[in-house]
């Protein structure tokens, strides 16, 4: 693979340097209505050195600034920036979409457009997490937050089938539960549970999940507790070493 290139005196912003040899999890959550809480309950349990980089897609309003990087980063002592084009992205550190765009992530690093779609018709999570899967494959983690509609459920069936790990908020928990149930019938998470719940699963050595199908139980889908092998009932997790 590449070499990993020594460190020099660069007038690069620390933000913006280019990802290092060996890659690292990248995780996208992705909200909607009722969003900005379940992220604050999600960053208050993330230590500042997971090792994880962290993408928040939500449906903001196009024509209004946002003050979501300002809150969070009331919420975590990691550093929280609004996305930029061609950012790449780092460990141990949140980007935010902005307003009115569209993201991707492309060889780790943040591609920002203008959305060519109406706002009321647009699936930025799901664009984004599939871009996830594309680029970091089993190193990409999705998960949908409270939100209403569908968007993400796309975006988690690729991430699933790239080998990530896909997270849902338990949807009692969602101030909006459309988008976590949408994700949950369409058996595309592979844990369901409290925001504030999550970082403990993602630190307990799920970070590289290798899934494979098994049998489905004649219950359905299994919630996820307190036992980091509860999964949906599509997928058994095979436990990697980053």
């Amino acid at each position: 693979m590449t070499q990993t290139k020594t460190q020099s005196t660069s007038s690069t912003p620390p933000g913006n340097q280019p990802r290092q040899n060996g890659g690292f999890p990248i995780v996208g959550l992705g909200a909607s209505a009722g969003g900005l809480e379940a992220f604050e309950q999600f960053f208050r349990h993330i230590p500042p050195d997971s090792g994880m980089a962290f993408v928040l897609v939500s449906h903001l309003d196009p024509s209004h600034a946002s003050i979501l990087t300002e809150i969070l980063q009331r919420t975590t002592s990691m550093p929280v920036a609004e996305a930029q084009d061609q950012m790449h992205v780092m460990p141990n550190r949140v980007y935010v979409i902005p307003p009115n765009r569209d993201m991707t992530i492309f060889h780790g690093a943040l591609q920002l457009s203008i959305p060519t779609v109406l706002h009321g018709q647009r699936m930025p999570i799901d664009a984004f997490l599939r871009s996830l899967a594309e680029d970091q494959a089993e190193k990409s983690i999705g998960i949908i937050l409270s939100g209403t509609g569908t968007d993400g459920t796309l975006g988690l069936r690729a991430i699933l089938g790239a080998g990530g790990v896909t997270l849902a908020q338990e949807p009692t928990t969602a101030k909006f539960d459309g988008m976590p149930v949408s994700a949950i019938q369409a058996g595309y998470v592979t844990h369901i549970l409290p925001a504030e719940k999550m970082p403990e699963v993602l630190l307990s050595g799920i970070l590289a999940l290798a899934l494979q199908p098994i049998p489905s139980p004649p219950d359905g889908i299994e919630r996820h507790q307190s036992r980091p092998d509860a999964v949906t009932h599509q997928h058994r997790p095979r436990f990697l070493t980053l």
